[in-house]
């Protein structure tokens, strides 16, 4: 087993910590060394002091038709650690629209009038396929599970002069039925990954991660003559068939990667 340590990442809206990752841009050794480079997840803490630009993804097909080959879309989620009173999130468009009306609106400067903003609270988890508009507003912090890919269009930045990357925004976005926006219970499965709250460790013969979202003072996760002391927001990489010991009370979420 082991414990992963963060890579941090400053950004103009507040900072990214990469807390699972083997992509080339933010690579940890150990990680990298135990599961290679074809690990298809990145995992991310968020901290939004402001809001981010509004974004998309692409899907697997047109990542490899606008980008290349080797890469992969990105689709996501979002379980949101932390949120100030009325913290917002973009999530999906308001209605259907035509490309040219979407394209007439940035150049506008008024896609937020197209947006659908939905409030959050601690605890909410926000499922994000691929093709799905979606921007972090400020006064959160979010545990992000992803596919491994650094790939992200920028739509509409709220006229803050960033590049932006309209066409292929626009190629990309698809604004199907949105996934309700609920507190994170139990479990989660896509495609990509699967998400599971629990309060105990149990036997897999599947590699996984371990994420600390509470934990009680002097707890501890023990597994292969290690001790580890453990507080909130730990991520641990477990082997298949590593079975640790939780010591004393703690709320884990277990990721779990297809692919």
């Amino acid at each position: 087993m082991l414990k992963l340590n963060a890579l941090h990442f400053d950004k103009i809206w507040g900072y990214e910590e990469w807390i699972a990752s083997v992509h080339p841009l933010g690579r940890q050794k150990e990680f990298f060394e135990a599961v290679g480079e074809k690990y298809p997840l990145l995992v991310k803490i968020i901290q939004a002091n402001d809001s981010l630009s509004v974004q998309v993804h692409p899907d697997d097909e047109q990542a490899k038709a606008l980008e290349g080959e080797n890469e992969c879309g990105k689709t996501e989620c979002w379980y949101v650690l932390d949120a100030e009173p009325n913290a917002k999130l973009v999530y999906g468009l308001r209605g259907s629209y035509s490309t040219e009306e979407l394209r007439s609106a940035i150049k506008n400067g008024r896609l937020d009038e197209y947006l659908n903003f939905a409030p959050v609270k601690k605890g909410d988890f926000i499922f994000i396929p691929a093709g799905t508009v979606h921007a972090i507003g400020g006064g959160l912090r979010l545990l992000e599970v992803q596919q491994s890919c650094d790939i992200t269009y920028r739509l509409y930045d709220w006229n803050r002069g960033r590049e932006l990357h309209v066409e292929k925004s626009l190629k990309v976005i698809k604004n199907d039925e949105h996934f309700p926006i609920v507190p994170f219970h139990k479990k989660f499965k896509c495609p990509y990954f699967e998400l599971e709250k629990t309060n105990e460790i149990r036997h897999s013969t599947e590699n996984r991660l371990l994420f600390v979202l509470e934990v009680e003072e002097n707890a501890g996760i023990s597994c292969g003559g290690t001790d580890f002391s453990i507080k909130r927001e730990d991520i641990f990489f477990v082997r298949a068939e590593e079975t640790p010991i939780l010591r004393g009370k703690a709320e884990i979420v277990e990721i779990k990667s297809f692919g």
